[in-house]
Protein backbone atom coordinates (compact mmCIF):
# COMPACT_ATOMS: atom_id res chain seq x y z
CA UNK A 1 0.00 0.00 0.00
CA UNK A 2 1.20 3.59 -0.88
CA UNK A 3 0.18 6.25 1.48
CA UNK A 4 0.21 10.43 0.33
CA UNK A 5 -0.40 12.67 2.48
CA UNK A 6 -1.25 16.20 1.58
CA UNK A 7 -3.40 19.49 2.47
CA UNK A 8 -0.97 20.91 4.53
CA UNK A 9 0.35 24.58 5.09
CA UNK A 10 0.54 28.03 6.68
CA UNK A 11 -2.80 29.37 8.52
CA UNK A 12 -3.19 31.41 11.52
CA UNK A 13 -4.07 30.51 15.28
CA UNK A 14 -7.77 29.82 15.04
CA UNK A 15 -7.99 28.56 11.56
CA UNK A 16 -8.33 25.44 9.93
CA UNK A 17 -6.89 23.01 7.46
CA UNK A 18 -8.11 20.16 6.02
CA UNK A 19 -5.57 17.13 5.55
CA UNK A 20 -6.16 13.90 2.98
CA UNK A 21 -4.20 11.02 2.54
CA UNK A 22 -4.59 8.29 -0.64
CA UNK A 23 -3.99 5.14 -0.82
CA UNK A 24 -3.44 3.06 -3.42
CA UNK A 25 -1.97 -0.50 -4.07
CA UNK A 26 -2.85 -3.20 -2.52
CA UNK A 27 -6.93 -3.44 -1.39
CA UNK A 28 -6.86 -0.53 1.11
CA UNK A 29 -10.55 -0.95 2.69
CA UNK A 30 -9.21 -3.87 5.44
CA UNK A 31 -6.72 -0.51 6.86
CA UNK A 32 -7.02 0.48 10.09
CA UNK A 33 -5.61 4.23 9.76
CA UNK A 34 -3.81 6.81 12.10
CA UNK A 35 -2.64 9.98 11.69
CA UNK A 36 0.79 10.89 13.64
CA UNK A 37 2.94 14.23 13.68
CA UNK A 38 6.48 14.99 14.61
CA UNK A 39 7.76 18.70 15.34
CA UNK A 40 11.24 19.48 15.26
CA UNK A 41 13.33 17.70 17.95
CA UNK A 42 10.11 15.42 19.35
CA UNK A 43 9.25 12.12 18.60
CA UNK A 44 5.97 11.27 16.11
CA UNK A 45 3.17 11.37 18.54
CA UNK A 46 -0.65 10.21 17.82
CA UNK A 47 -2.53 12.55 16.61
CA UNK A 48 -6.17 10.28 15.34
CA UNK A 49 -6.92 6.89 14.36
CA UNK A 50 -9.79 5.54 12.46
CA UNK A 51 -10.74 1.60 12.02
CA UNK A 52 -11.15 -0.15 8.64
CA UNK A 53 -15.08 0.33 8.95
CA UNK A 54 -15.02 3.98 9.91
CA UNK A 55 -17.10 3.40 12.97
CA UNK A 56 -14.96 3.83 15.51
CA UNK A 57 -12.27 7.06 16.16
CA UNK A 58 -10.04 8.04 18.76
CA UNK A 59 -7.93 11.36 19.23
CA UNK A 60 -5.10 12.56 21.34
CA UNK A 61 -6.08 14.71 24.24
CA UNK A 62 -4.32 17.49 22.55
CA UNK A 63 -6.76 17.48 19.13
CA UNK A 64 -10.07 15.98 20.91
CA UNK A 65 -12.46 18.20 20.34
CA UNK A 66 -10.80 20.58 17.30
CA UNK A 67 -9.79 17.46 15.01
CA UNK A 68 -12.17 14.90 13.04
CA UNK A 69 -10.58 11.88 11.40
CA UNK A 70 -13.25 10.10 8.66
CA UNK A 71 -12.13 8.06 5.39
CA UNK A 72 -14.13 7.27 2.48
CA UNK A 73 -13.55 3.46 1.77
CA UNK A 74 -15.00 4.10 -2.05
CA UNK A 75 -11.83 6.63 -2.87
CA UNK A 76 -9.59 4.99 -0.47
CA UNK A 77 -9.06 8.34 1.20
CA UNK A 78 -9.03 8.93 5.11
CA UNK A 79 -9.08 12.88 6.03
CA UNK A 80 -8.32 14.90 8.94
CA UNK A 81 -9.77 17.84 9.62
CA UNK A 82 -8.55 20.37 11.78
CA UNK A 83 -10.39 23.23 13.33
CA UNK A 84 -9.04 26.24 15.95
CA UNK A 85 -5.68 25.40 14.86
CA UNK A 86 -3.15 26.25 17.75
CA UNK A 87 0.71 27.40 17.26
CA UNK A 88 1.30 24.29 19.24
CA UNK A 89 -0.38 22.15 16.28
CA UNK A 90 2.59 23.02 13.86
CA UNK A 91 4.40 19.80 12.57
CA UNK A 92 4.94 17.44 9.65
CA UNK A 93 2.23 15.11 9.98
CA UNK A 94 1.94 11.51 8.60
CA UNK A 95 -0.52 9.22 7.82
CA UNK A 96 -0.50 5.75 8.24
CA UNK A 97 -2.39 2.43 7.73
CA UNK A 98 -2.56 -0.90 9.21
CA UNK A 99 -3.50 -4.09 7.87
CA UNK A 100 -6.21 -6.08 10.42
CA UNK A 101 -8.57 -8.13 10.26
CA UNK A 102 -9.53 -6.66 13.79
CA UNK A 103 -11.83 -3.38 13.28
CA UNK A 104 -10.06 -1.71 15.81
CA UNK A 105 -7.92 1.37 16.18
CA UNK A 106 -3.90 1.88 16.99
CA UNK A 107 -2.24 4.26 18.66
CA UNK A 108 1.44 3.35 18.41
CA UNK A 109 3.49 4.03 15.74
CA UNK A 110 5.15 0.01 16.03
CA UNK A 111 1.59 -0.92 15.10
CA UNK A 112 1.22 0.37 11.77
CA UNK A 113 3.32 -0.81 8.50
CA UNK A 114 2.67 1.77 5.67
CA UNK A 115 3.35 5.41 5.72
CA UNK A 116 3.18 8.37 4.22
CA UNK A 117 5.20 10.48 3.21
CA UNK A 118 4.20 13.95 5.80
CA UNK A 119 2.70 16.96 4.96
CA UNK A 120 4.09 20.36 6.85
CA UNK A 121 1.40 21.83 8.68
CA UNK A 122 2.44 25.53 10.50
CA UNK A 123 0.54 27.29 12.47
CA UNK A 124 0.88 31.46 13.37
CA UNK A 125 0.31 32.87 16.71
Amino acid sequence: VQLQAFGGGLVQAGGSLRLSCAASGRRSSRYAMGWFRQAPGKEREFVAAINWSGGTTDYSDSVKGRFTISRDNAKNTVDLQMNSLKPEDTAAYYCAARSSGYNGIYYATREYDYWGQGTQVTVSS
